[in-house]
């Protein structure tokens, strides 16, 4: 899937991966796209909780190798 904008917070731990992307998201338009990449295990849990909190929307969520891909819709 395509994105408008991509965040690189590997080797970052928790609450450091979820505070750059709030703030990634709210300098983004509604609608568009953040890729977030990530190396924090418990990041998966996190990017979910936040998304049901915020309103954005968890379009994809995966793991390739040591690091963890998430797609989030600005609302």
């Amino acid at each position: 899937m395509s994105f408008d904008q991509e965040l690189d917070v590997t080797g970052l731990s928790c609450p450091l991966p979820i505070l750059r992307a709030k703030k990634a998201l709210a300098e983004m338009q509604s609608g568009q796209v953040l890729r977030v990449i990530a190396t924090d295990p418990g990041s998966v849990r996190d990017f979910a909780a936040f998304a049901k909190q915020t309103g954005n929307e968890l379009i994809e969520q995966k793991r390739d190798g040591d690091n963890f891909e998430f797609l989030l819709r600005r609302k």
